[in-house]
């Protein structure tokens, strides 16, 4: 559920809280591919804020891979808003592709899955 403290200036989450929770979530489908090195974001491509989302709205992300190189994945993530003054109403509020590369313990790239 979102908070206040996620807020803007204009009263609506901060579109730098809805990145970090992208991330994360294309984070994990990255690593559920059988990665078992850390994953670094190298890049976010085509972020889309659709829909602002207001606090107390519940949030669900849905990722899914759509590119497997040697070292890294491109992870799309589509996040749906549950609205909290209006209940049973989802909306699509915000996607993205996210690029992630697996790095040893040097910081070098290696293989995705081993």
């Amino acid at each position: 559920m979102m908070m206040p403290r996620d807020t803007n200036a204009h009263g609506t989450i901060f579109g730098g809280v809805i990145l970090s929770y992208l991330d994360q979530a294309g984070a994990i489908e990255a690593r559920k591919l059988g990665c078992r090195h850390k994953v670094v974001t190298v890049a976010m491509d085509t972020v889309e804020f659709k829909q602002p989302v207001f606090v107390g709205d519940v949030l669900s992300f849905y990722t899914e891979p759509v590119h497997i190189g040697r070292t890294s994945a491109r992870i799309q993530v589509r996040v749906e808003a549950d609205r909290f003054e209006t209940p049973g109403t989802r909306v699509p509020v915000t996607s993205a592709n996210i690029t992630y590369v697996a790095v040893g313990k040097d910081g070098k790239p290696v293989p995705i899955r081993d």
